[in-house]
């Protein structure tokens, strides 16, 4: 399965509403997918939740003009900016969502419901204060396509010299879904954006996919706890350069506005 952030989806289809290139219903169909509901908690001038429409207007009242993605892990505070508290939070749940032209940024939560087989997941994002700075360790899309191109190199050598290259039933049927995803011609990121930010997208979710893959197939020839620790010390690398990827290509739609 391809590696989606949610604050990727709110990031994409909010900047394509905010500059009018598409409808506030197709919007919001777009960022909930495959979610039964997303609520917006916390916005200034609102006593409680209320739905993205809404909140998306509100925001853009607020005078926010554009959205960028944060994938911040251990160690890699990745597109934050500060407070502490909203860096916190964010990491705690490995992304967020922050706002151009207002101190705001969304950090969701999400909750699962139901039996086995009919989970109804929905989503909260919580509107925090954050701090007007450049993000964290954020490449240009130039600098993230070049370092993509390397990492996909070292994950295959690494992979194939700790013997746990992607082979197997589960690790083919994610690859034939990878495929028949990219066949199907699916439009990765909302109108608005550069076709080298949708490449190098599809890129950085292609070299998730093998680390994943890598984690998830077992552990391979790598049976020794040594030669655990030394796949997952080869892999983070990859792993980091994968997700700088994802923001840049996320990012670029405010960028290139900041630009023009």
């Amino acid at each position: 399965m391809l590696f989606e952030p949610r604050s990727g989806r709110l990031a994409a289809w909010g900047n394509a509403l905010l500059a009018g290139l598409v409808s506030p219903d197709e919007a919001v169909s777009s960022i909930v997918g495959e979610d039964a509901v997303h609520r917006v908690a916390g916005l200034p001038g609102e006593s409680g939740p209320v739905g993205l429409t809404l909140a998306l207007g509100r925001m853009r009242a607020l005078g926010v003009g554009g959205l960028r993605v944060a994938l911040p892990a251990p160690g890699h505070p990745l597109g934050l900016s500060g407070p502490p508290e909203f860096n916190a939070r964010a990491l705690e749940a490995q992304e967020a969502v922050v706002a151009v032209g207002a101190a705001l940024g969304l950090v969701p939560e999400v909750t699962e419901a139901g039996p086995a087989g009919d989970v109804q997941v929905s989503v909260t994002w919580h509107v925090l204060p954050v701090r007007e700075a450049p993000p964290a360790d954020v490449p240009s899309l130039g600098e993230a396509e070049r370092e993509l191109a390397e990492a996909l190199r070292e994950a295959t050598v690494v992979l194939t010299r700790l013997d746990v290259a992607a082979s197997g039933p589960v690790a083919e049927a994610a690859l034939s879904a990878y495929r028949a995803r990219a066949e199907a011609g699916r439009e990765a990121l909302a109108p608005g954006y550069p076709a080298r930010a949708v490449r190098v997208l599809a890129l950085a979710q292609r070299v998730d996919l093998m680390v994943s893959l890598a984690y998830e197939n077992g552990h391979g020839g790598a049976v020794a706890a040594s030669e655990m620790a030394a796949r997952a010390e080869a892999l983070r690398p990859v792993e980091r350069v994968a997700r700088r990827a994802l923001v840049a290509a996320y990012n670029s739609a405010v960028e290139e506005r900041e630009r023009g």
